[in-house]
Order: structure tokens, then C-alpha cells, then sequence
């Protein structure tokens, strides 16, 4: 057994100080997953390591062969690969590692509102703890997590995400699409290169490269409704290293946005369709690498009754707030193509307070808003079990 696992119960905010010191990648969880076990575990818990080798899966309540309700709480364990750039006491260990994105607050969150219902176990049904690896890649981890079958018999599910946009003490609440669909795109170009003074006989990859960066989104824009915001941004270009020497090959990376979900639907057999129209005149060849990330999280509007239940019982009626619909993209999402379900903002950012944005190796959040988190999370579970019929529920199991 690990030191993780022989760990005494710690609180929130050094839950969250101890994961954010050691981030790890995803699928690569191992310490992470060793701390989440010992920490279930040391509050008579009894939770299992997920199939796939890392995350956790956790019961608290009813025996899983009764006849009441199941609702699950999801929280996302891995760490971007960044490199921590804060100077402070839990400053990522990990070279090229970090929570940049609030991951360890969610897990920490989890955790200790799963002290606080163990403590006090759920009468009307069970909670079942979901801790996923891998959710910052693409395809994300949420596909095997639900393959491995913890989401049978689940009634609803439920996910918060810490949002530097809203201030400490508050919870977004939103109905239907949250955030956007996300899909990856790579492009390699080939062509014969050759001496910059004669690109007349050269396939000019580096040119044919421009085109697509500025022509691509353009055309896109005009072939797929607006209302659909469809968004296709460039975040990698390779191509060449001398001045005079036009290059054989090139590659463009970057990511498809989208707020629909039909329209998501069809971008891949579009985009590569376009890229050929766009390169024919140039004789330039190109492979297109489309790969489907993620769908949008579209909230229950029932679930998110809930979520607004639980805020205002848990934090008073000024703690409920709107939050808009965002352009990045959260695996959450495919548990919601599964069950109903809906996914909430947590205001991360101290009143008055520097926004640090996501996804930047400077990213710290209020951990004031540890507690709130935790607050709320429990007055969800018990408003959801509550709210769920067991008129309604099919039978339940769990491999």
C-alpha cells in the first residue's frame, strides 16, 4: 500500500493543496487514484479502481440491490501538461505538469462531501461517487468509463466545474447546451519543395498552409448555419526551417467548435471535403486527420432544477446565478447521451479578485470556494434522491 493510501482524512483545501502539488496526465493517474481509495477508504468507504486502471468508482447509501434510487457525482482527476508557473507553497512537483483547469478542486470537492454523506448516509437511495481519468484528452475517458458499466441503474448524473468568470460564493445554473462540441484537426500537406526563387516548379506547401489557415474557417462559416457557431481555430503551424527553401511538407493542428449538435454531426465529412477543393488548384497533397472529440453537455432541465434546489438550499437564493454557454468542450457530455443529467459552474474567483483564466500555467482559484463547492454538492445529492422516482427506475447493477 502507498503512502497516499495511508493518508488520515484531510480537509478540503489540503485535499486540494496535496493534488495540485502532483499532478499527473491522463490515464496516468495512478498516485492520484492511490490518494482517492485511501482517502474513501479511511471514512468506511469502500471503493474500486475503475478497469481501465485508473479512477475510482464509489458507493455510499443503500445496498446497490435495493429498489431505491441512484443518482452519481462525476469529478475529473487529470492535470494538463503545463508547466506551473505560480509561486506558491502547492506548486506543482512535476515538471511540465499542473492543474490548470480546476480538476483537483473537483476531486477534492467529491471527496470531502463524500466524508460528509458517509457521515450521515442517504435513506431515500444511493450515491454513486464517479472520479474519471482523462478528461483533457480527445477522445476523452468518459467512453471507457461508461463501457466499464458504472452508469447502470444511475438515474441522473451530475458534474460542477470551477469558472474563474464568477465570483466566489456563487453557482452557475444553466438549461440545454453548456458548452460546445470539440473535435480535433490535422492536416498534413505534401509537396516537392524546392528553392524559394523558383516556386513555379515547386508544390508550395508553405503557401498552400496560408490558404487553408485563413480560407478554411472562412468557407466554413458560409457553409454551415451561424446560429450553429461553429468556430474552427489554428493552434500549431509547422512548415519548413530555412528562408529560401520552400519545404516538402507542413502541418496544421487545431480544434472545431460547435454549439449544435447536428451540425457537429457533419463537420468532419465537410471539412475534409473542403481541404481537397481548397488545395486541388495548388496540386498540393493533403491528409486530413478528423478525429471526434466530444459532444455538447446539454442540461436536463429537470437535473438542473435540481442543481438550483441545491444551491439555494445549501447557499442561500443571491448564490444562484445564469452562466452562458461556452465554446470549450467537457467529456461530461457523453454521460448525458446516456442518462439525464446536467453540469454546473463554480464561482472560483474572489470577489474583487484577479480572473485567472483556464487552461494557463498561472490558473489559481479562491479556495474559499472549496467549501461552497462541497456545501452545494451535498445538498444536491440529497435533493436528487429525493426528486427520483422509483416508479421510474429500471433495475440496477454495477460491474
Amino acid at each position: 500500500m502507498s503512502a497516499v493510501e495511508n493518508l488520515e482524512p484531510m480537509d478540503v483545501v489540503a485535499l486540494r493543496r496535496e493534488l495540485h502539488a502532483h499532478p499527473e496526465l491522463a490515464f496516468e493517474e495512478h498516485r492520484t487514484t492511490a490518494l482517492i481509495v485511501g482517502q474513501l477508504r479511511a471514512i468506511g468507504l469502500d471503493p474500486a479502481v475503475l478497469p481501465i486502471g485508473t479512477g475510482v468508482v464509489c458507493d455510499i447509501g443503500v445496498d446497490v440491490a435495493a429498489d431505491g434510487p441512484t443518482i452519481a457525482l462525476r469529478a475529473d482527476i487529470d492535470a494538463l501538461p503545463l508547466t506551473d508557473q505560480k509561486s506558491v507553497p502547492y506548486r506543482s512537483t512535476v515538471d511540465g505538469m499542473c492543474h490548470g483547469c480546476g480538476h483537483d478542486a473537483h476531486t477534492a470537492i467529491l471527496l470531502a462531501a463524500a466524508r460528509e454523506l458517509a457521515a450521515a448516509p442517504p435513506t431515500a437511495g444511493c450515491v454513486r461517487l464517479l472520479f474519471q481519468p482523462a478528461e483533457e484528452t480527445v477522445p476523452g475517458g468518459a467512453p471507457r468509463v461508461i463501457a466499464s458499466g458504472v452508469l447502470e441503474g444511475v438515474d441522473r448524473i451530475f458534474a460542477l466545474h470551477c469558472d474563474p468568470r464568477l465570483e466566489t460564493g456563487t453557482v452557475g445554473v444553466r438549461v440545454g447546451p453548456i458548452t460546445a462540441a470539440c473535435d480535433h484537426i490535422e492536416v498534413t500537406l505534401h509537396g516537392s519543395g524546392g528553392h524559394t526563387a523558383r516556386p513555379h516548379l515547386t508544390q508550395d506547401v508553405v503557401y498552400a498552409a496560408g490558404r487553408l489557415i485563413t480560407d478554411l474557417p472562412g468557407v466554413l462559416s458560409r457553409r454551415v448555419d451561424p446560429r450553429s457557431a461553429l468556430s474552427l481555430v489554428w493552434g500549431s503551424v509547422q512548415a519548413g526551417r530555412a528562408a529560401n527553401a520552400i519545404p516538402m511538407s507542413g502541418r496544421l493542428r487545431g480544434t472545431l467548435r460547435v454549439f449544435d449538435r447536428d451540425a457537429w454531426d457533419a463537420a468532419g465529412p465537410l471539412v475534409e471535403a473542403l481541404v481537397d477543393e481548397l488545395l486541388t488548384p495548388l496540386q498540393v497533397g493533403a491528409e486530413t486527420n478528423y478525429t471526434r472529440g466530444v459532444p455538447p453537455v446539454v442540461n436536463d432541465a429537470e437535473a438542473a432544477e435540481l442543481q438550483r434546489v441545491a444551491v439555494v438550499d445549501a447557499l442561500g437564493p443571491a448564490a444562484l446565478v445564469d452562466t452562458e454557454q461556452s465554446m470549450g468542450g467537457e467529456d461530461f457530455a457523453w454521460y448525458l447521451d446516456t442518462i439525464p443529467g446536467a453540469l454546473a459552474r463554480l464561482g472560483v474567483r474572489a470577489p474583487g479578485g484577479r480572473a485567472f483564466d483556464l487552461h494557463q500555467g498561472t490558473f489559481d482559484l479562491d479556495e474559499a470556494a472549496l467549501g461552497v463547492g462541497v456545501r452545494y454538492t451535498v445538498a444536491l445529492a440529497h435533493a436528487a434522491l429525493a426528486a427520483t422516482s422509483q416508479a421510474q427506475r429500471p433495475a440496477r447493477s454495477m460491474t
